[in-house]
């Protein structure tokens, strides 16, 4: 079983939310967290929030309240644009807005449970490519 801590912090920022996905949003935490890449939790732009060293890098959109993005950035502020997308394998869930900005957006627990696997890779293969 992977060893990870979920922040007690964004748990009562949820519970105080009472979003219709939350179900959902516990599973993509925990998903996250347990790839074991040293991420931390908090909160960020009305929602979790998972960086490293500091520097953000993936965020969960909870608004508007029927789906769940789950955005791959480099931060808030804009940097030059790598030649290349930050990840080269292809994975179905992902939409490239930039070379350095991606999104999976999820409906349903059962969607995200289908694509566990690539979501697992992704945030892996993410936070490699910006060590």
């Amino acid at each position: 079983m992977d060893k990870y801590q979920l922040n007690t912090e964004v748990t009562k920022f949820l519970d105080e939310m009472n979003h219709p996905l939350r179900t959902l949003i516990e599973l993509m935490r925990r998903v996250i967290m347990s790839t074991g890449v040293g991420l931390s939790e908090g909160i960020k732009w009305n929602g979790p929030n998972y960086s490293l060293n500091g520097e953000d890098r993936i965020t969960l959109k909870l608004y508007p309240p029927k789906q769940i993005q789950m955005i791959f950035h480099r931060g808030a502020k804009v940097k030059e644009q790598p030649k290349e997308r930050l990840i080269k394998d292809e994975y179905s869930i992902l939409t490239w807005k930039e070379n350095d900005r991606a999104i999976a957006a999820f409906k349903s627990i059962e969607e995200f449970e289908q694509n566990r696997w690539q979501v697992k890779e992704v945030v892996t293969k993410w936070i490699d490519a910006l060590r």
